[in-house]
């Protein structure tokens, strides 16, 4: 993933930063406890595709 891009992509629902797992290939949001999952180098920023983060997640 284009690390330009990363450094200026926010959380789309409280405009939060985001953490990049490159493992998981997802981007997370600690704030809102939500990951966003990146599909073919392309993050997917909408909360309908974004799995909620579990108690023991951080």
């Amino acid at each position: 993933m284009d690390p330009r891009l990363l450094e200026i992509l926010v959380c789309p629902l409280c405009k939060g930063p985001l953490d990049h797992r490159k493992q998981q290939s997802e981007l997370v949001c600690k704030a809102c406890r939500l990951a966003f999952p990146i599909k073919d180098d392309i993050p997917v920023m909408l909360e309908d595709e974004a799995r909620q983060l579990g108690p023991e997640e951080q």
